[in-house]
């Protein structure tokens, strides 16, 4: 091991020989039966533990553990998998996948799931230190090539944090020994409205020589579009833009798994991936040329502007949109994309959803007054949006 490879420690994946006793605290793990039951993985924790057993390297844990758990969630909770794009991942050659960012777990574990079975070989992934609560879930994730990214409140401390990442995702990439996923912003987008934040790609560049147009040029960066028919946690991101409107928004305890469990439990119909072109120098030169916080604003365009031109629109979408015009007095105009059943679909899911959102915020008692008519037509608001704002972003970045 080299000096440099000594410091990055605390936040790469685990090595191959780091596996070993990964998988001896997985497979003792004292929930690993509740865990094999909710997936619904035929022999439970005995299927788990000998599969377990069978695991020696990340290749092995990812194929044996890791795709059969994907599998089993995918073919319950979703209509499929397509995707487009493969083609940019040429052999030996690696690549910031920067992509929107929808669910917690899913977005990178299906991308994930597509290389292992294409024969590409799987990326690293940039999650934060606040999903890892156990031991447990530090294992399976890094033992998944994860990369932990430090969440700190200390300016120093997120200065420090940033430059590690930063110096971690460049050596990985020109060294050429793995691409890295990374969300487009911290955190899930809420609205419906993927944007990329400045502050991501000037952490990139961070670890650079200081000479813009080469720092980001050698990263290979791919943008890439996911989008669920069904948006995962649709009701959970309606119900903290809802509160956050009322008191600024503190996340509960384990609310960060309740998400993930229900991401992966809630049904997502199709599901589209799409890699977009690597980022051009030409393009990068271009943002060169503007003064410096602005050339990250101008990348950030053409980053968001690729997303939201592959980004696959659903009868939801236009539905949610069409709605949402008639209700400002104007007339419907994607009736053709969804139909009546389409719109039936979506508005029977609508209602569904919050209906037991509802029943849930009418037990907390610091919302303010309560008007179950008027929340109602605010929570349908935001509902709406968060599948609306799509087709609003799509049709301008085709402008």
């Amino acid at each position: 091991m080299s000096a440099l490879d000594s410091i990055f420690d605390g936040i790469r994946p685990y090595y191959d020989s780091e596996i070993p006793a990964s998988i001896s605290r997985m497979r003792t793990f004292e929930y690993l039966d509740d865990i094999s039951d909710f997936l619904q993985i035929e022999g439970g924790g005995n299927t788990m533990r000998s599969a377990l057993d069978k695991c020696r390297t990340v290749d092995d844990f990812q194929d044996k553990i890791m795709a059969m758990v994907m599998d089993h969630v995918l073919s319950r909770t979703s209509a499929g998998v397509e995707y487009s794009g493969l083609d940019y991942f040429e052999e030996g050659k690696k690549h910031l996948i920067l992509a929107n960012h929808r669910d917690i777990v899913l977005d990178s574990a299906i991308i994930q799931l597509i290389f292992h079975r294409k024969g590409i070989t799987t990326t690293e992934i940039a999650v934060g230190d606040n999903l890892i609560t156990s031991q447990f879930i530090e294992d399976v994730a890094r033992s998944n090539k994860m990369i932990k990214v430090t969440r700190s409140t200390s300016p120093r401390e997120v200065y420090n944090s940033s430059l590690l990442l930063s110096r971690y995702i460049r050596h990985q990439i020109t060294t050429e020994a793995s691409s890295i996923w990374i969300a487009q912003r911290n955190g899930r987008t809420k609205d419906g409205y993927d944007l990329t934040e400045q502050g991501l790609l000037k952490m990139v560049q961070m670890s650079g020589e200081g000479d813009f147009v080469e720092d980001m040029d050698c990263l290979q960066i791919v943008p890439t579009a996911i989008s669920y028919e069904f948006e995962p946690c649709d009701a959970l991101k309606t119900r903290e833009i809802f509160v956050s409107r009322r008191h600024p928004y503190v996340k509960a305890e384990g609310e960060d798994l309740n998400s993930i469990i229900t991401g992966m439990k809630s049904w997502k119909g199709r599901i589209m991936i799409c890699f977009t072109e690597p980022i051009l120098r030409s393009e990068i030169e271009s943002c060169a040329s503007f003064a410096k916080n602005e050339r990250f604003v101008e990348l950030g365009k053409i980053i968001d502007r690729q997303i939201h031109s592959e980004y696959h629109l659903w009868p939801n979408n236009y539905a949610a949109e069409d709605i949402l015009r008639e209700r400002a007095g104007g007339e419907p105009a994607f009736r053709g994309k969804y139909g009546k059943a389409g719109m039936d679909t979506f508005r029977i899911h609508m209602q569904e959803q919050l209906d037991a959102l509802i029943a849930e915020l009418l037990k907390e008692d610091d919302l303010g007054p309560v008007d179950e008519k008027e929340w109602r037509k605010e929570l349908e608001d935001i509902f709406l949006h968060i599948y609306a704002n799509p087709v609003k972003a799509c049709l301008q970045a085709k402008v």
